[in-house]
């Protein structure tokens, strides 16, 4: 959750609302008006972070019925003009300007250093078994732009193999929701002969994934580009990053895809491992620090 994360790097212990306003308000979200919500009340706070196209008109409702006091910030482009909020922040790849829109290449998340840290040693034992040397391998499914059918994972799986077998390492996989039952079911028989963990999250329990302490565990990270989410969690371990390329894709993707590449943060995964370093890209940290400096900047009322 990209609000929550901002908000405990700012210190905050935050007030989640949810909110799922009924037709004809949810159509006309961002632009139109809040749609009555018990929960969206006074007293108004002094920090809102809202993200989601439907947040918009509740985050807007707010600032007016505040008369400006509360601060707001709005997670992702509003797709309406920023000018009526505090801060805005969107990926670089969006391409917003404005002189309250700020931008990093990489998106807010709660993954934290110390989160690696402490999720890599509550799963040791699990991984136990594997090669000293592990690579954590994540991947996604087929969504609007991208396709990744049982084919697909079965040349990838064969790549991965083939890595395994020559480097001598194991594989600590995990699957998101979008990766198909069969395409899971082939990557198990491919990866058969060489040391490896899966966690299914279509069948597994949820409290039992071991995203992101196999990130925090792994000599290196193989990510399929699905997921600006998943690439950019990726990057915040400081290891190296390789990106598996779907057939399809957007003009946005690309851009985010090869800003990482000319920035030597990733890589795209052709079968083979190196070596390099960059620093750990940590837009959280940034989206938090912005806030904190806005928010100190806003006239105080009475």
């Amino acid at each position: 959750m990209q609000a929550v994360g901002v908000a405990e790097a700012l210190g905050l212990s935050p007030e989640i609302k949810r909110v799922t306003p009924p037709a004809p308000h949810r159509w006309m979200a961002p632009w139109g008006p809040a749609a009555a919500n018990e929960s969206v009340a006074p007293p108004w706070p002094d920090i809102v972070i809202a993200s989601g196209r439907q947040s918009i008109p509740y985050a807007r409702k707010i600032k007016k019925a505040s008369g400006g006091k509360t601060f707001v910030t709005i997670l992702q482009n509003p797709k309406v003009s920023p000018s009526q909020f505090d801060l805005v922040w969107a990926p670089e790849h969006d391409q917003l300007t404005g002189p309250n829109v700020m931008s990093t290449l990489t998106a807010p998340n709660r993954i934290t250093p110390e989160t690696l840290v402490n999720a890599a040693r509550e799963l040791s034992e699990r991984y136990a078994s594997l090669p000293e040397n592990k690579i954590a391998v994540v991947l996604g499914g087929p969504n609007k732009v991208y396709e990744f059918s049982s084919e697909d994972m079965r040349a990838l799986a064969r790549s991965l193999k083939a890595l395994a077998d020559r480097e001598k390492i194991g594989l600590m996989v995990t699957t998101s929701r979008r990766t198909s039952a069969e395409a899971t079911a082939v990557l198990r028989a491919e990866l058969r002969a060489v040391p490896h963990d899966i966690y299914d999250a279509l069948t597994d329990a949820p409290e039992d994934n071991p995203y992101p302490g196999l990130l925090g565990l792994a000599d290196a990270v193989i990510v399929t580009c699905d997921s600006h989410n998943m690439v950019g969690e990726a990057t915040v371990t400081g290891k190296p990053v390789y990106v598996v390329e779907l057939e399809g894709g957007s003009a946005k993707f690309r851009r985010f895809l090869d800003a990482l590449y000319v920035n030597n943060v990733a890589r795209q995964f052709d079968g083979l491992l190196e070596t390099w370093s960059y620093a750990p890209l940590n837009a959280t940290q940034e989206i938090a620090a912005a806030i904190a400096a806005a928010f100190s900047r806003k006239p105080k009322s009475d």
